[in-house]
């Protein structure tokens, strides 16, 4: 009897293991997802990361913990939160998320402390197939969006983390024929012919609030932006809510808007 049932879960192991699909993703120009889209699969990517800050976005999760095995516990993650503008220049505010780990079709900035080189990341995941990308607006009405490359994806009149920069996070214009994003990167997009000057803003997980933790609904308060440029005057605080997506200093404090 005991050797039938070491029998049975060792059928039950070898099942599951044949059942998961396994899926190696191109890193260069990028997979076809729709015959994985839904599955578990055991996935495979390997990346070339530059010592400093990278862009990142992948079709399935990763654990803090996973990232910390493959990466180093120095590794840190952020994503895009909000944008403001001053002019032409545009402020990219990244919030520390690395808790969360990398959630499937999030484009993220990625802080890599190790050598250059290709690190192999591997995880059993479910594979999510749609377009990674976080879209947002200034407050002076320019549409800003981050998008994560499924496919390589030619980089001119895109903005990119270029390799020559990897010491900081800030996206510069790309105006050559030639270049490219390799699949898995991310890039931001402005729609139009006006060039801007993007420059990073670093937050900590926990340095915003909400409105509430801080004002009565009823306040009247004056709202600016993280350039300290005033973009409401004498509103209710439960107004607030209803601006557009970002974060915005309210009474000395950083407030997100979802």
């Amino acid at each position: 009897m005991k050797n039938l049932f070491c029998m049975i879960a060792l059928a039950a192991i070898a099942l599951t293991a044949w059942s998961q699909t396994p899926l190696r993703l191109s890193t260069y120009n990028g997979t076809s997802l729709e015959r994985y889209a839904g599955k578990q699969c055991d996935v495979t990517v390997e990346r070339y990361l530059f010592t400093g800050w990278n862009t990142i976005s992948l079709p399935v999760d990763v654990t803090e913990q996973e990232l910390d095995e493959v990466l180093g516990q120095g590794v840190k993650l952020e994503r895009l939160v909000g944008v403001n503008q001053n002019g032409t220049e545009i402020v990219l505010n990244f919030q520390d998320c690395k808790s969360e780990g990398i959630q499937a079709n999030v484009p993220y900035i990625l802080y890599y402390l190790g050598e250059p080189g290709n690190k192999k990341i591997r995880v059993s995941a479910q594979v999510e197939a749609k377009e990674p990308v976080v879209a947002m607006t200034t407050g002076g009405g320019v549409k800003v969006s981050m998008t994560g490359a499924a496919l390589k994806t030619d980089a001119k009149g895109l903005y990119g983390i270029l390799a020559i920069n990897n010491g900081d996070a800030n996206f510069t214009y790309v105006d050559k024929d030639n270049v490219v994003f390799y699949a898995t990167r991310c890039f931001i997009n402005i729609p139009g012919d006006q060039q801007f000057t993007l420059r990073a803003h670093h937050m900590a997980a926990g340095e915003v609030t909400s409105i509430t933790s801080i004002a009565a609904a009823s306040d009247i308060v004056d709202v600016y932006n993280v350039l300290g440029v005033r973009v409401a005057h004498n509103i209710k605080a439960s107004d607030v809510n209803n601006l557009d997506p970002n974060i915005y200093i309210v009474n000395g404090h950083k407030v997100l808007v979802k």
